[in-house]
């Protein structure tokens, strides 16, 4: 168990952090930022009323006692105040406070919840936010299937992201359409609009009518892929993180580009998702070794994203629909044939954001915090 203590040295005072057999300094400057007092931060909102940015660099710890289970600590730019210790060990690491992600492959077993049921009870609706940002998608069943529902189905997780393409979308078969999601065509894993900046974070796809014997819906976990393509090929996984590749989308109206990374990761080097569509990539000019060393781990990625170990392939049926984190699960579909009968879904996106915000607050009500 964690716990903190107060040294008294040549140093003067400081504090430090005991955990599991090793110990780590506090420093005065991160110890000041975290007050809770009244006079230093409004306790509705949880803004600081000061600037940290402004505190001296030098800042030390001039005194330090124990009051009960709190710390009453005084430093050099005057400041005294009572500190709860539980307040500073939640804060000694940057954590989203979210359930760990959990790669998985073809053989996992899709989350799937009652779309009444997350709707009616929210401890449903909690145990669905837990699986989606844990796997990064769901399917929901017995979804109402009028022509604007998916705007209720996405207003439950979160806020429509208006795009050119409208708040939501018709993906059925139009010849002269300026996407292939349009067309019958088969469609390979990928990520949608990586020409945006933001890329949109969530995708939801509702099942209006489905009459034809393919297009079969397919999802992939794009971190289980590339945890194998950074085993196998360190460097290789490197390149993917850093090289810049620049995604297009043009039409008489839009002209949309997005130069970044094919492998996302945020400030810890955590690995967020990939942006990942050979229908609209380009590469810069660079040495022709470096493009050969580049395309392997390009290609070796894009077989595993083929790769049926890593695959799930189903049918979506009228009235089922899935969310997906569109950075994280690349989807793709079968080919159809349009003349069997009318192949119809709805889509539009959401943030990442709203699902796990929801999760945070659920979280605490239900813990009667």
């Amino acid at each position: 168990m964690s716990k903190i203590s107060i040294q008294n040295n040549s140093q003067g005072y400081q504090l430090f952090l005991d955990d599991a057999g090793t110990q780590r300094h506090l420093p005065a400057l991160w110890i000041r930022a975290q007050t809770f007092d009244p006079e230093q931060r409004d306790l509705v909102t949880r803004q600081r009323l000061f600037n940290p940015h402004q505190l001296p660099t030098n800042l030390s710890l001039q005194s330090a006692q124990w009051q009960g289970d709190d710390l009453l600590l005084g430093f050099s730019d005057g400041y005294t105040g009572i500190f709860k210790v539980a307040d500073l060990l939640d804060r000694v690491n940057l954590t989203e406070d979210m359930p760990s992600q959990i790669p998985w492959k073809a053989d996992v077993n899709p989350p799937k919840f009652s779309w009444p049921e997350i709707v009616k009870d929210e401890k449903v609706f909690f145990q669905a936010l837990e699986k989606f940002i844990q796997y990064g998608f769901l399917i929901m069943t017995d979804t109402p299937t009028n022509r604007d529902s998916i705007v209720d189905i996405a207003n439950q997780f979160g806020y429509i992201r208006d795009t050119n393409f409208g708040s939501y979308f018709e993906v059925y078969s139009r010849p002269d359409s300026n996407d292939l999601a349009y067309r019958p065509v088969a469609i390979g894993p990928h990520t949608d609009n990586p020409y945006r900046t933001p890329t949109p974070g969530i995708q939801i796809l509702q099942c209006l009518q489905n009459e034809t014997s393919g297009g079969d819906s397919t999802l992939v976990d794009s971190l289980s892929v590339a945890e194998t393509v950074r085993n196998q090929d360190p460097e290789g996984f490197k390149l993917l993180c850093t090289v810049p590749v620049r995604f297009e989308f043009q039409d008489p109206t839009t002209f949309l580009v997005n130069i970044s990374p094919m492998i996302e990761v945020d400030g810890n080097g955590k690995m967020l998702g990939v942006l990942y569509s050979p229908r609209l990539d380009d590469i810069g000019l660079m040495s022709e070794q470096d493009t050969q060393r580049f395309h392997k781990a390009r290609q070796e990625m894009g077989r595993l994203f083929d790769d049926p170990a890593y695959e799930i392939r189903f049918r979506l049926l009228s009235g089922e629909a899935m969310m997906f984190d569109n950075n994280r699960v690349l989807h793709g579909r079968t080919e159809f044939n349009p003349q069997e009968g009318h192949r119809q879904l709805q889509g539009c996106y959401i943030d990442r954001d709203a699902p796990r915000s929801h999760y945070r607050v659920l979280a605490r009500k239900l813990a009667g915090k």
